[in-house]
């Protein structure tokens, strides 16, 4: 039997022998009432600068459309609370995991100077590192960290990353040479066309998003105490498609014209994963993830070239990822950039994350019932911009 188990079954029998006994006496059992503290953090923008002025007065807070009181506001800076206002005793918890999350292609320089200012100007002395790469996961806790130095702890994480990347775009690259090998040879259209649609296949299962995975990660993240801040690098995604000009000259082949809008429809699907059902989950984790989008696209050294023999280019596909990934920013309260360097990137969401306001508020009627409440959070000043986490779930 595993640990929790004995607990739950012990919690379901006393639930059911409750219920039993108000059935028998006609009464009806009280709600256990329960206070609880909602803790919501805040980023506030004229233009693109961060404001720390604002009081108290100036927020308004709203669950799930109803006006709640705000008890306390601390604006902070890295982990020191510079400045708190309203009810004290709320204590909060300082401490800071952050999580770097690398889908990328391709290794590039410019993710050895994300890395050092990572680590001689952000992580601090009791922070936690997460790291995941395109092959699999790295937990660097406090303690390791106080045992390296910080140019050690960065060397370390950049030859991981390195042949993680590497070693993960492998695939990928394997599969786009050997389709410009038969596309550029002398195989029938139809083989041609076979081939093609085998290897979008392939490429989508490379591209596939674990939404189990990404809900477990969110039950996790919650279960942390403190802060957590991550930043997705996600690179601009290539795939081969038959070019237009090729597509032209087989016009007059209606089974093959068809079978090429079949194959350009291929591309226009719905992102794989429930969106909606992912954004709830880490917002109720309380994380602020990032999302940098890097524009510059992998240079694949493959057999496509121009003059191109093999009657396809590579084009661009991350819409779909690219569309998901902001919105699920945006319901933690984090930034969502687009730039070809990811260092310049990665800078500006640094210091979008490391000052902001923690608020909070005890809803009016709070009922432990599983539902996802909504959160808005509102300024009396005008003029300025807000993001903050879109809800948590009353449990």
């Amino acid at each position: 039997m595993k640990p929790w188990q004995g607990g739950r079954q012990a919690a379901v029998l006393a639930g059911l022998i409750l219920a039993a006994a108000a059935a028998a006496f006609g009464q009806q059992l009280a709600h256990e009432v329960r206070v609880v503290n909602i803790e919501v953090p805040v980023r506030v923008y004229k233009g693109g600068a961060f404001i720390d002025t604002l009081k108290i007065e100036d927020f308004e807070v709203y669950e799930n459309g109803a006006r709640q009181t705000v008890d306390a506001v601390y604006l902070v800076r890295k982990r020191s609370v510079e400045r708190r206002e309203g009810a004290p005793g709320q204590n909060p918890s300082l401490g800071r995991t952050f999580i770097l999350l690398f889908e990328m292609a391709e290794y590039q320089a410019e993710l050895e100077r994300s890395l050092a200012f990572f680590f001689d100007s952000v992580l601090l002395p009791g922070d936690d590192l997460i790291v995941f790469t395109p092959m699999r996961s790295y937990a660097m806790k406090k303690e390791t960290l106080a045992r390296l130095t910080r140019a050690q702890a960065k060397d370390q994480l950049l030859g991981k990353l390195r042949r993680d990347i590497l070693h993960g775009s492998s695939e990928y690259l394997n599969q786009v040479r050997e389709l410009g090998r038969i596309m550029g040879g002398e195989a029938s259209v139809e083989e041609k066309l076979m081939a093609y649609r085998q290897a979008l296949e392939r490429l989508e299962n490379l591209r596939w998003v674990d939404e189990r995975g990404l809900l477990d990660f969110a039950r996790l993240l919650k279960s942390r105490e403190g802060q957590k801040v991550a930043f997705l690098f996600y690179q601009k995604e290539v795939v081969p498609k038959i070019n237009f000009r090729d597509l032209m000259t087989r016009m007059n082949e209606p089974e093959t014209t068809f079978s090429y809008m079949e194959l350009f429809d291929f591309h226009r699907r719905d992102v794989g994963f429930n969106v909606e059902a992912v954004k709830r989950a880490f917002s109720d984790s309380s994380v602020s993830i990032h999302f940098l989008f890097i524009t510059k696209p992998p240079v694949l050294r493959t057999d496509i070239t121009d003059p191109n023999p093999t009657g396809m280019d590579l084009v661009e596909q991350s819409e779909d990822i690219y569309s998901a990934f902001r919105e699920v920013a945006a319901a933690t309260g984090g930034l969502s950039e687009s730039s070809s360097r990811a260092d310049t990137a990665f800078r500006r969401a640094v210091e979008a994350a490391e000052t902001y306001y923690l608020v909070y508020y005890k809803p009016a009627e709070y009922k432990a019932d599983g539902s996802f409440r909504r959160i808005a959070v509102k300024l009396k000043s005008p003029g300025l911009s807000i993001s903050h986490r879109a809800g948590y779930f009353a449990t």
